[in-house]
């Protein structure tokens, strides 16, 4: 069953019309995903609810911070051109990051990411890139099990915003129970 633009916005509250922007995108992205039913559509809303600032963000906020300024030349991220890690910054509801994540994403989603980055703006790719980036990385079965931690710690390589994740996906799961 789809999320409606209600349920939406009683997870995300802060979402206010970006609800009705990324609603059916959303939907689209997560039935070619197979990221279906309460467990797994719990765990990905509150997840990119919490990448994206609750829908707000498409685009990573630049300072550039410490940590920004290491993306530049990280062979891990395939980062090896002058200007690669603002360049290929996070980007999509669950912030693809580096020129290597940009041309897998790209392949997979048929669109050249690595010359026009800025589609994972977009709200189709926004949520397309965020829904190919879970079913990569095995996320649905961690959803099914309740793995929720580990999920986050394959999407953010940490428990950063971690308070503020598990509230989400509390919500989300009395919303979509």
């Amino acid at each position: 069953m789809p999320i409606t633009q209600q349920q939406l916005l009683q997870i995300l509250p802060n979402a206010g019309a970006k609800a009705g922007v990324f609603v059916s995108p959303l939907n689209a992205a997560m039935d070619r995903h197979q990221i279906v039913g309460p467990k797994r559509m719990a765990a990905f809303i509150a997840q990119i609810g919490h990448e994206s600032g609750q829908l707000q963000w498409v685009r990573e906020i630049w300072g550039p911070t410490a940590t920004q300024r290491k993306y530049e030349g990280r062979a891990d991220l395939g980062n090896t051109v002058a200007g690669d890690g603002f360049k290929y910054r996070g980007r999509g509801l669950l912030q693809i990051t580096g020129r290597a994540n940009y041309a897998a994403c790209g392949e997979a989603l048929g669109i050249d990411l690595i010359n026009h980055p800025e589609l994972l703006e977009q709200p189709q790719y926004a949520c397309l890139s965020a829904a190919w980036f879970w079913a990569t990385k095995g996320l649905n079965t961690l959803a099914d099990a309740g793995e929720f931690n580990t999920i986050t710690r394959r999407i953010n390589g940490g428990l950063n915003g971690l308070a503020d994740r598990l509230a989400l996906w509390a919500k989300a799961r009395g919303v979509l129970a």
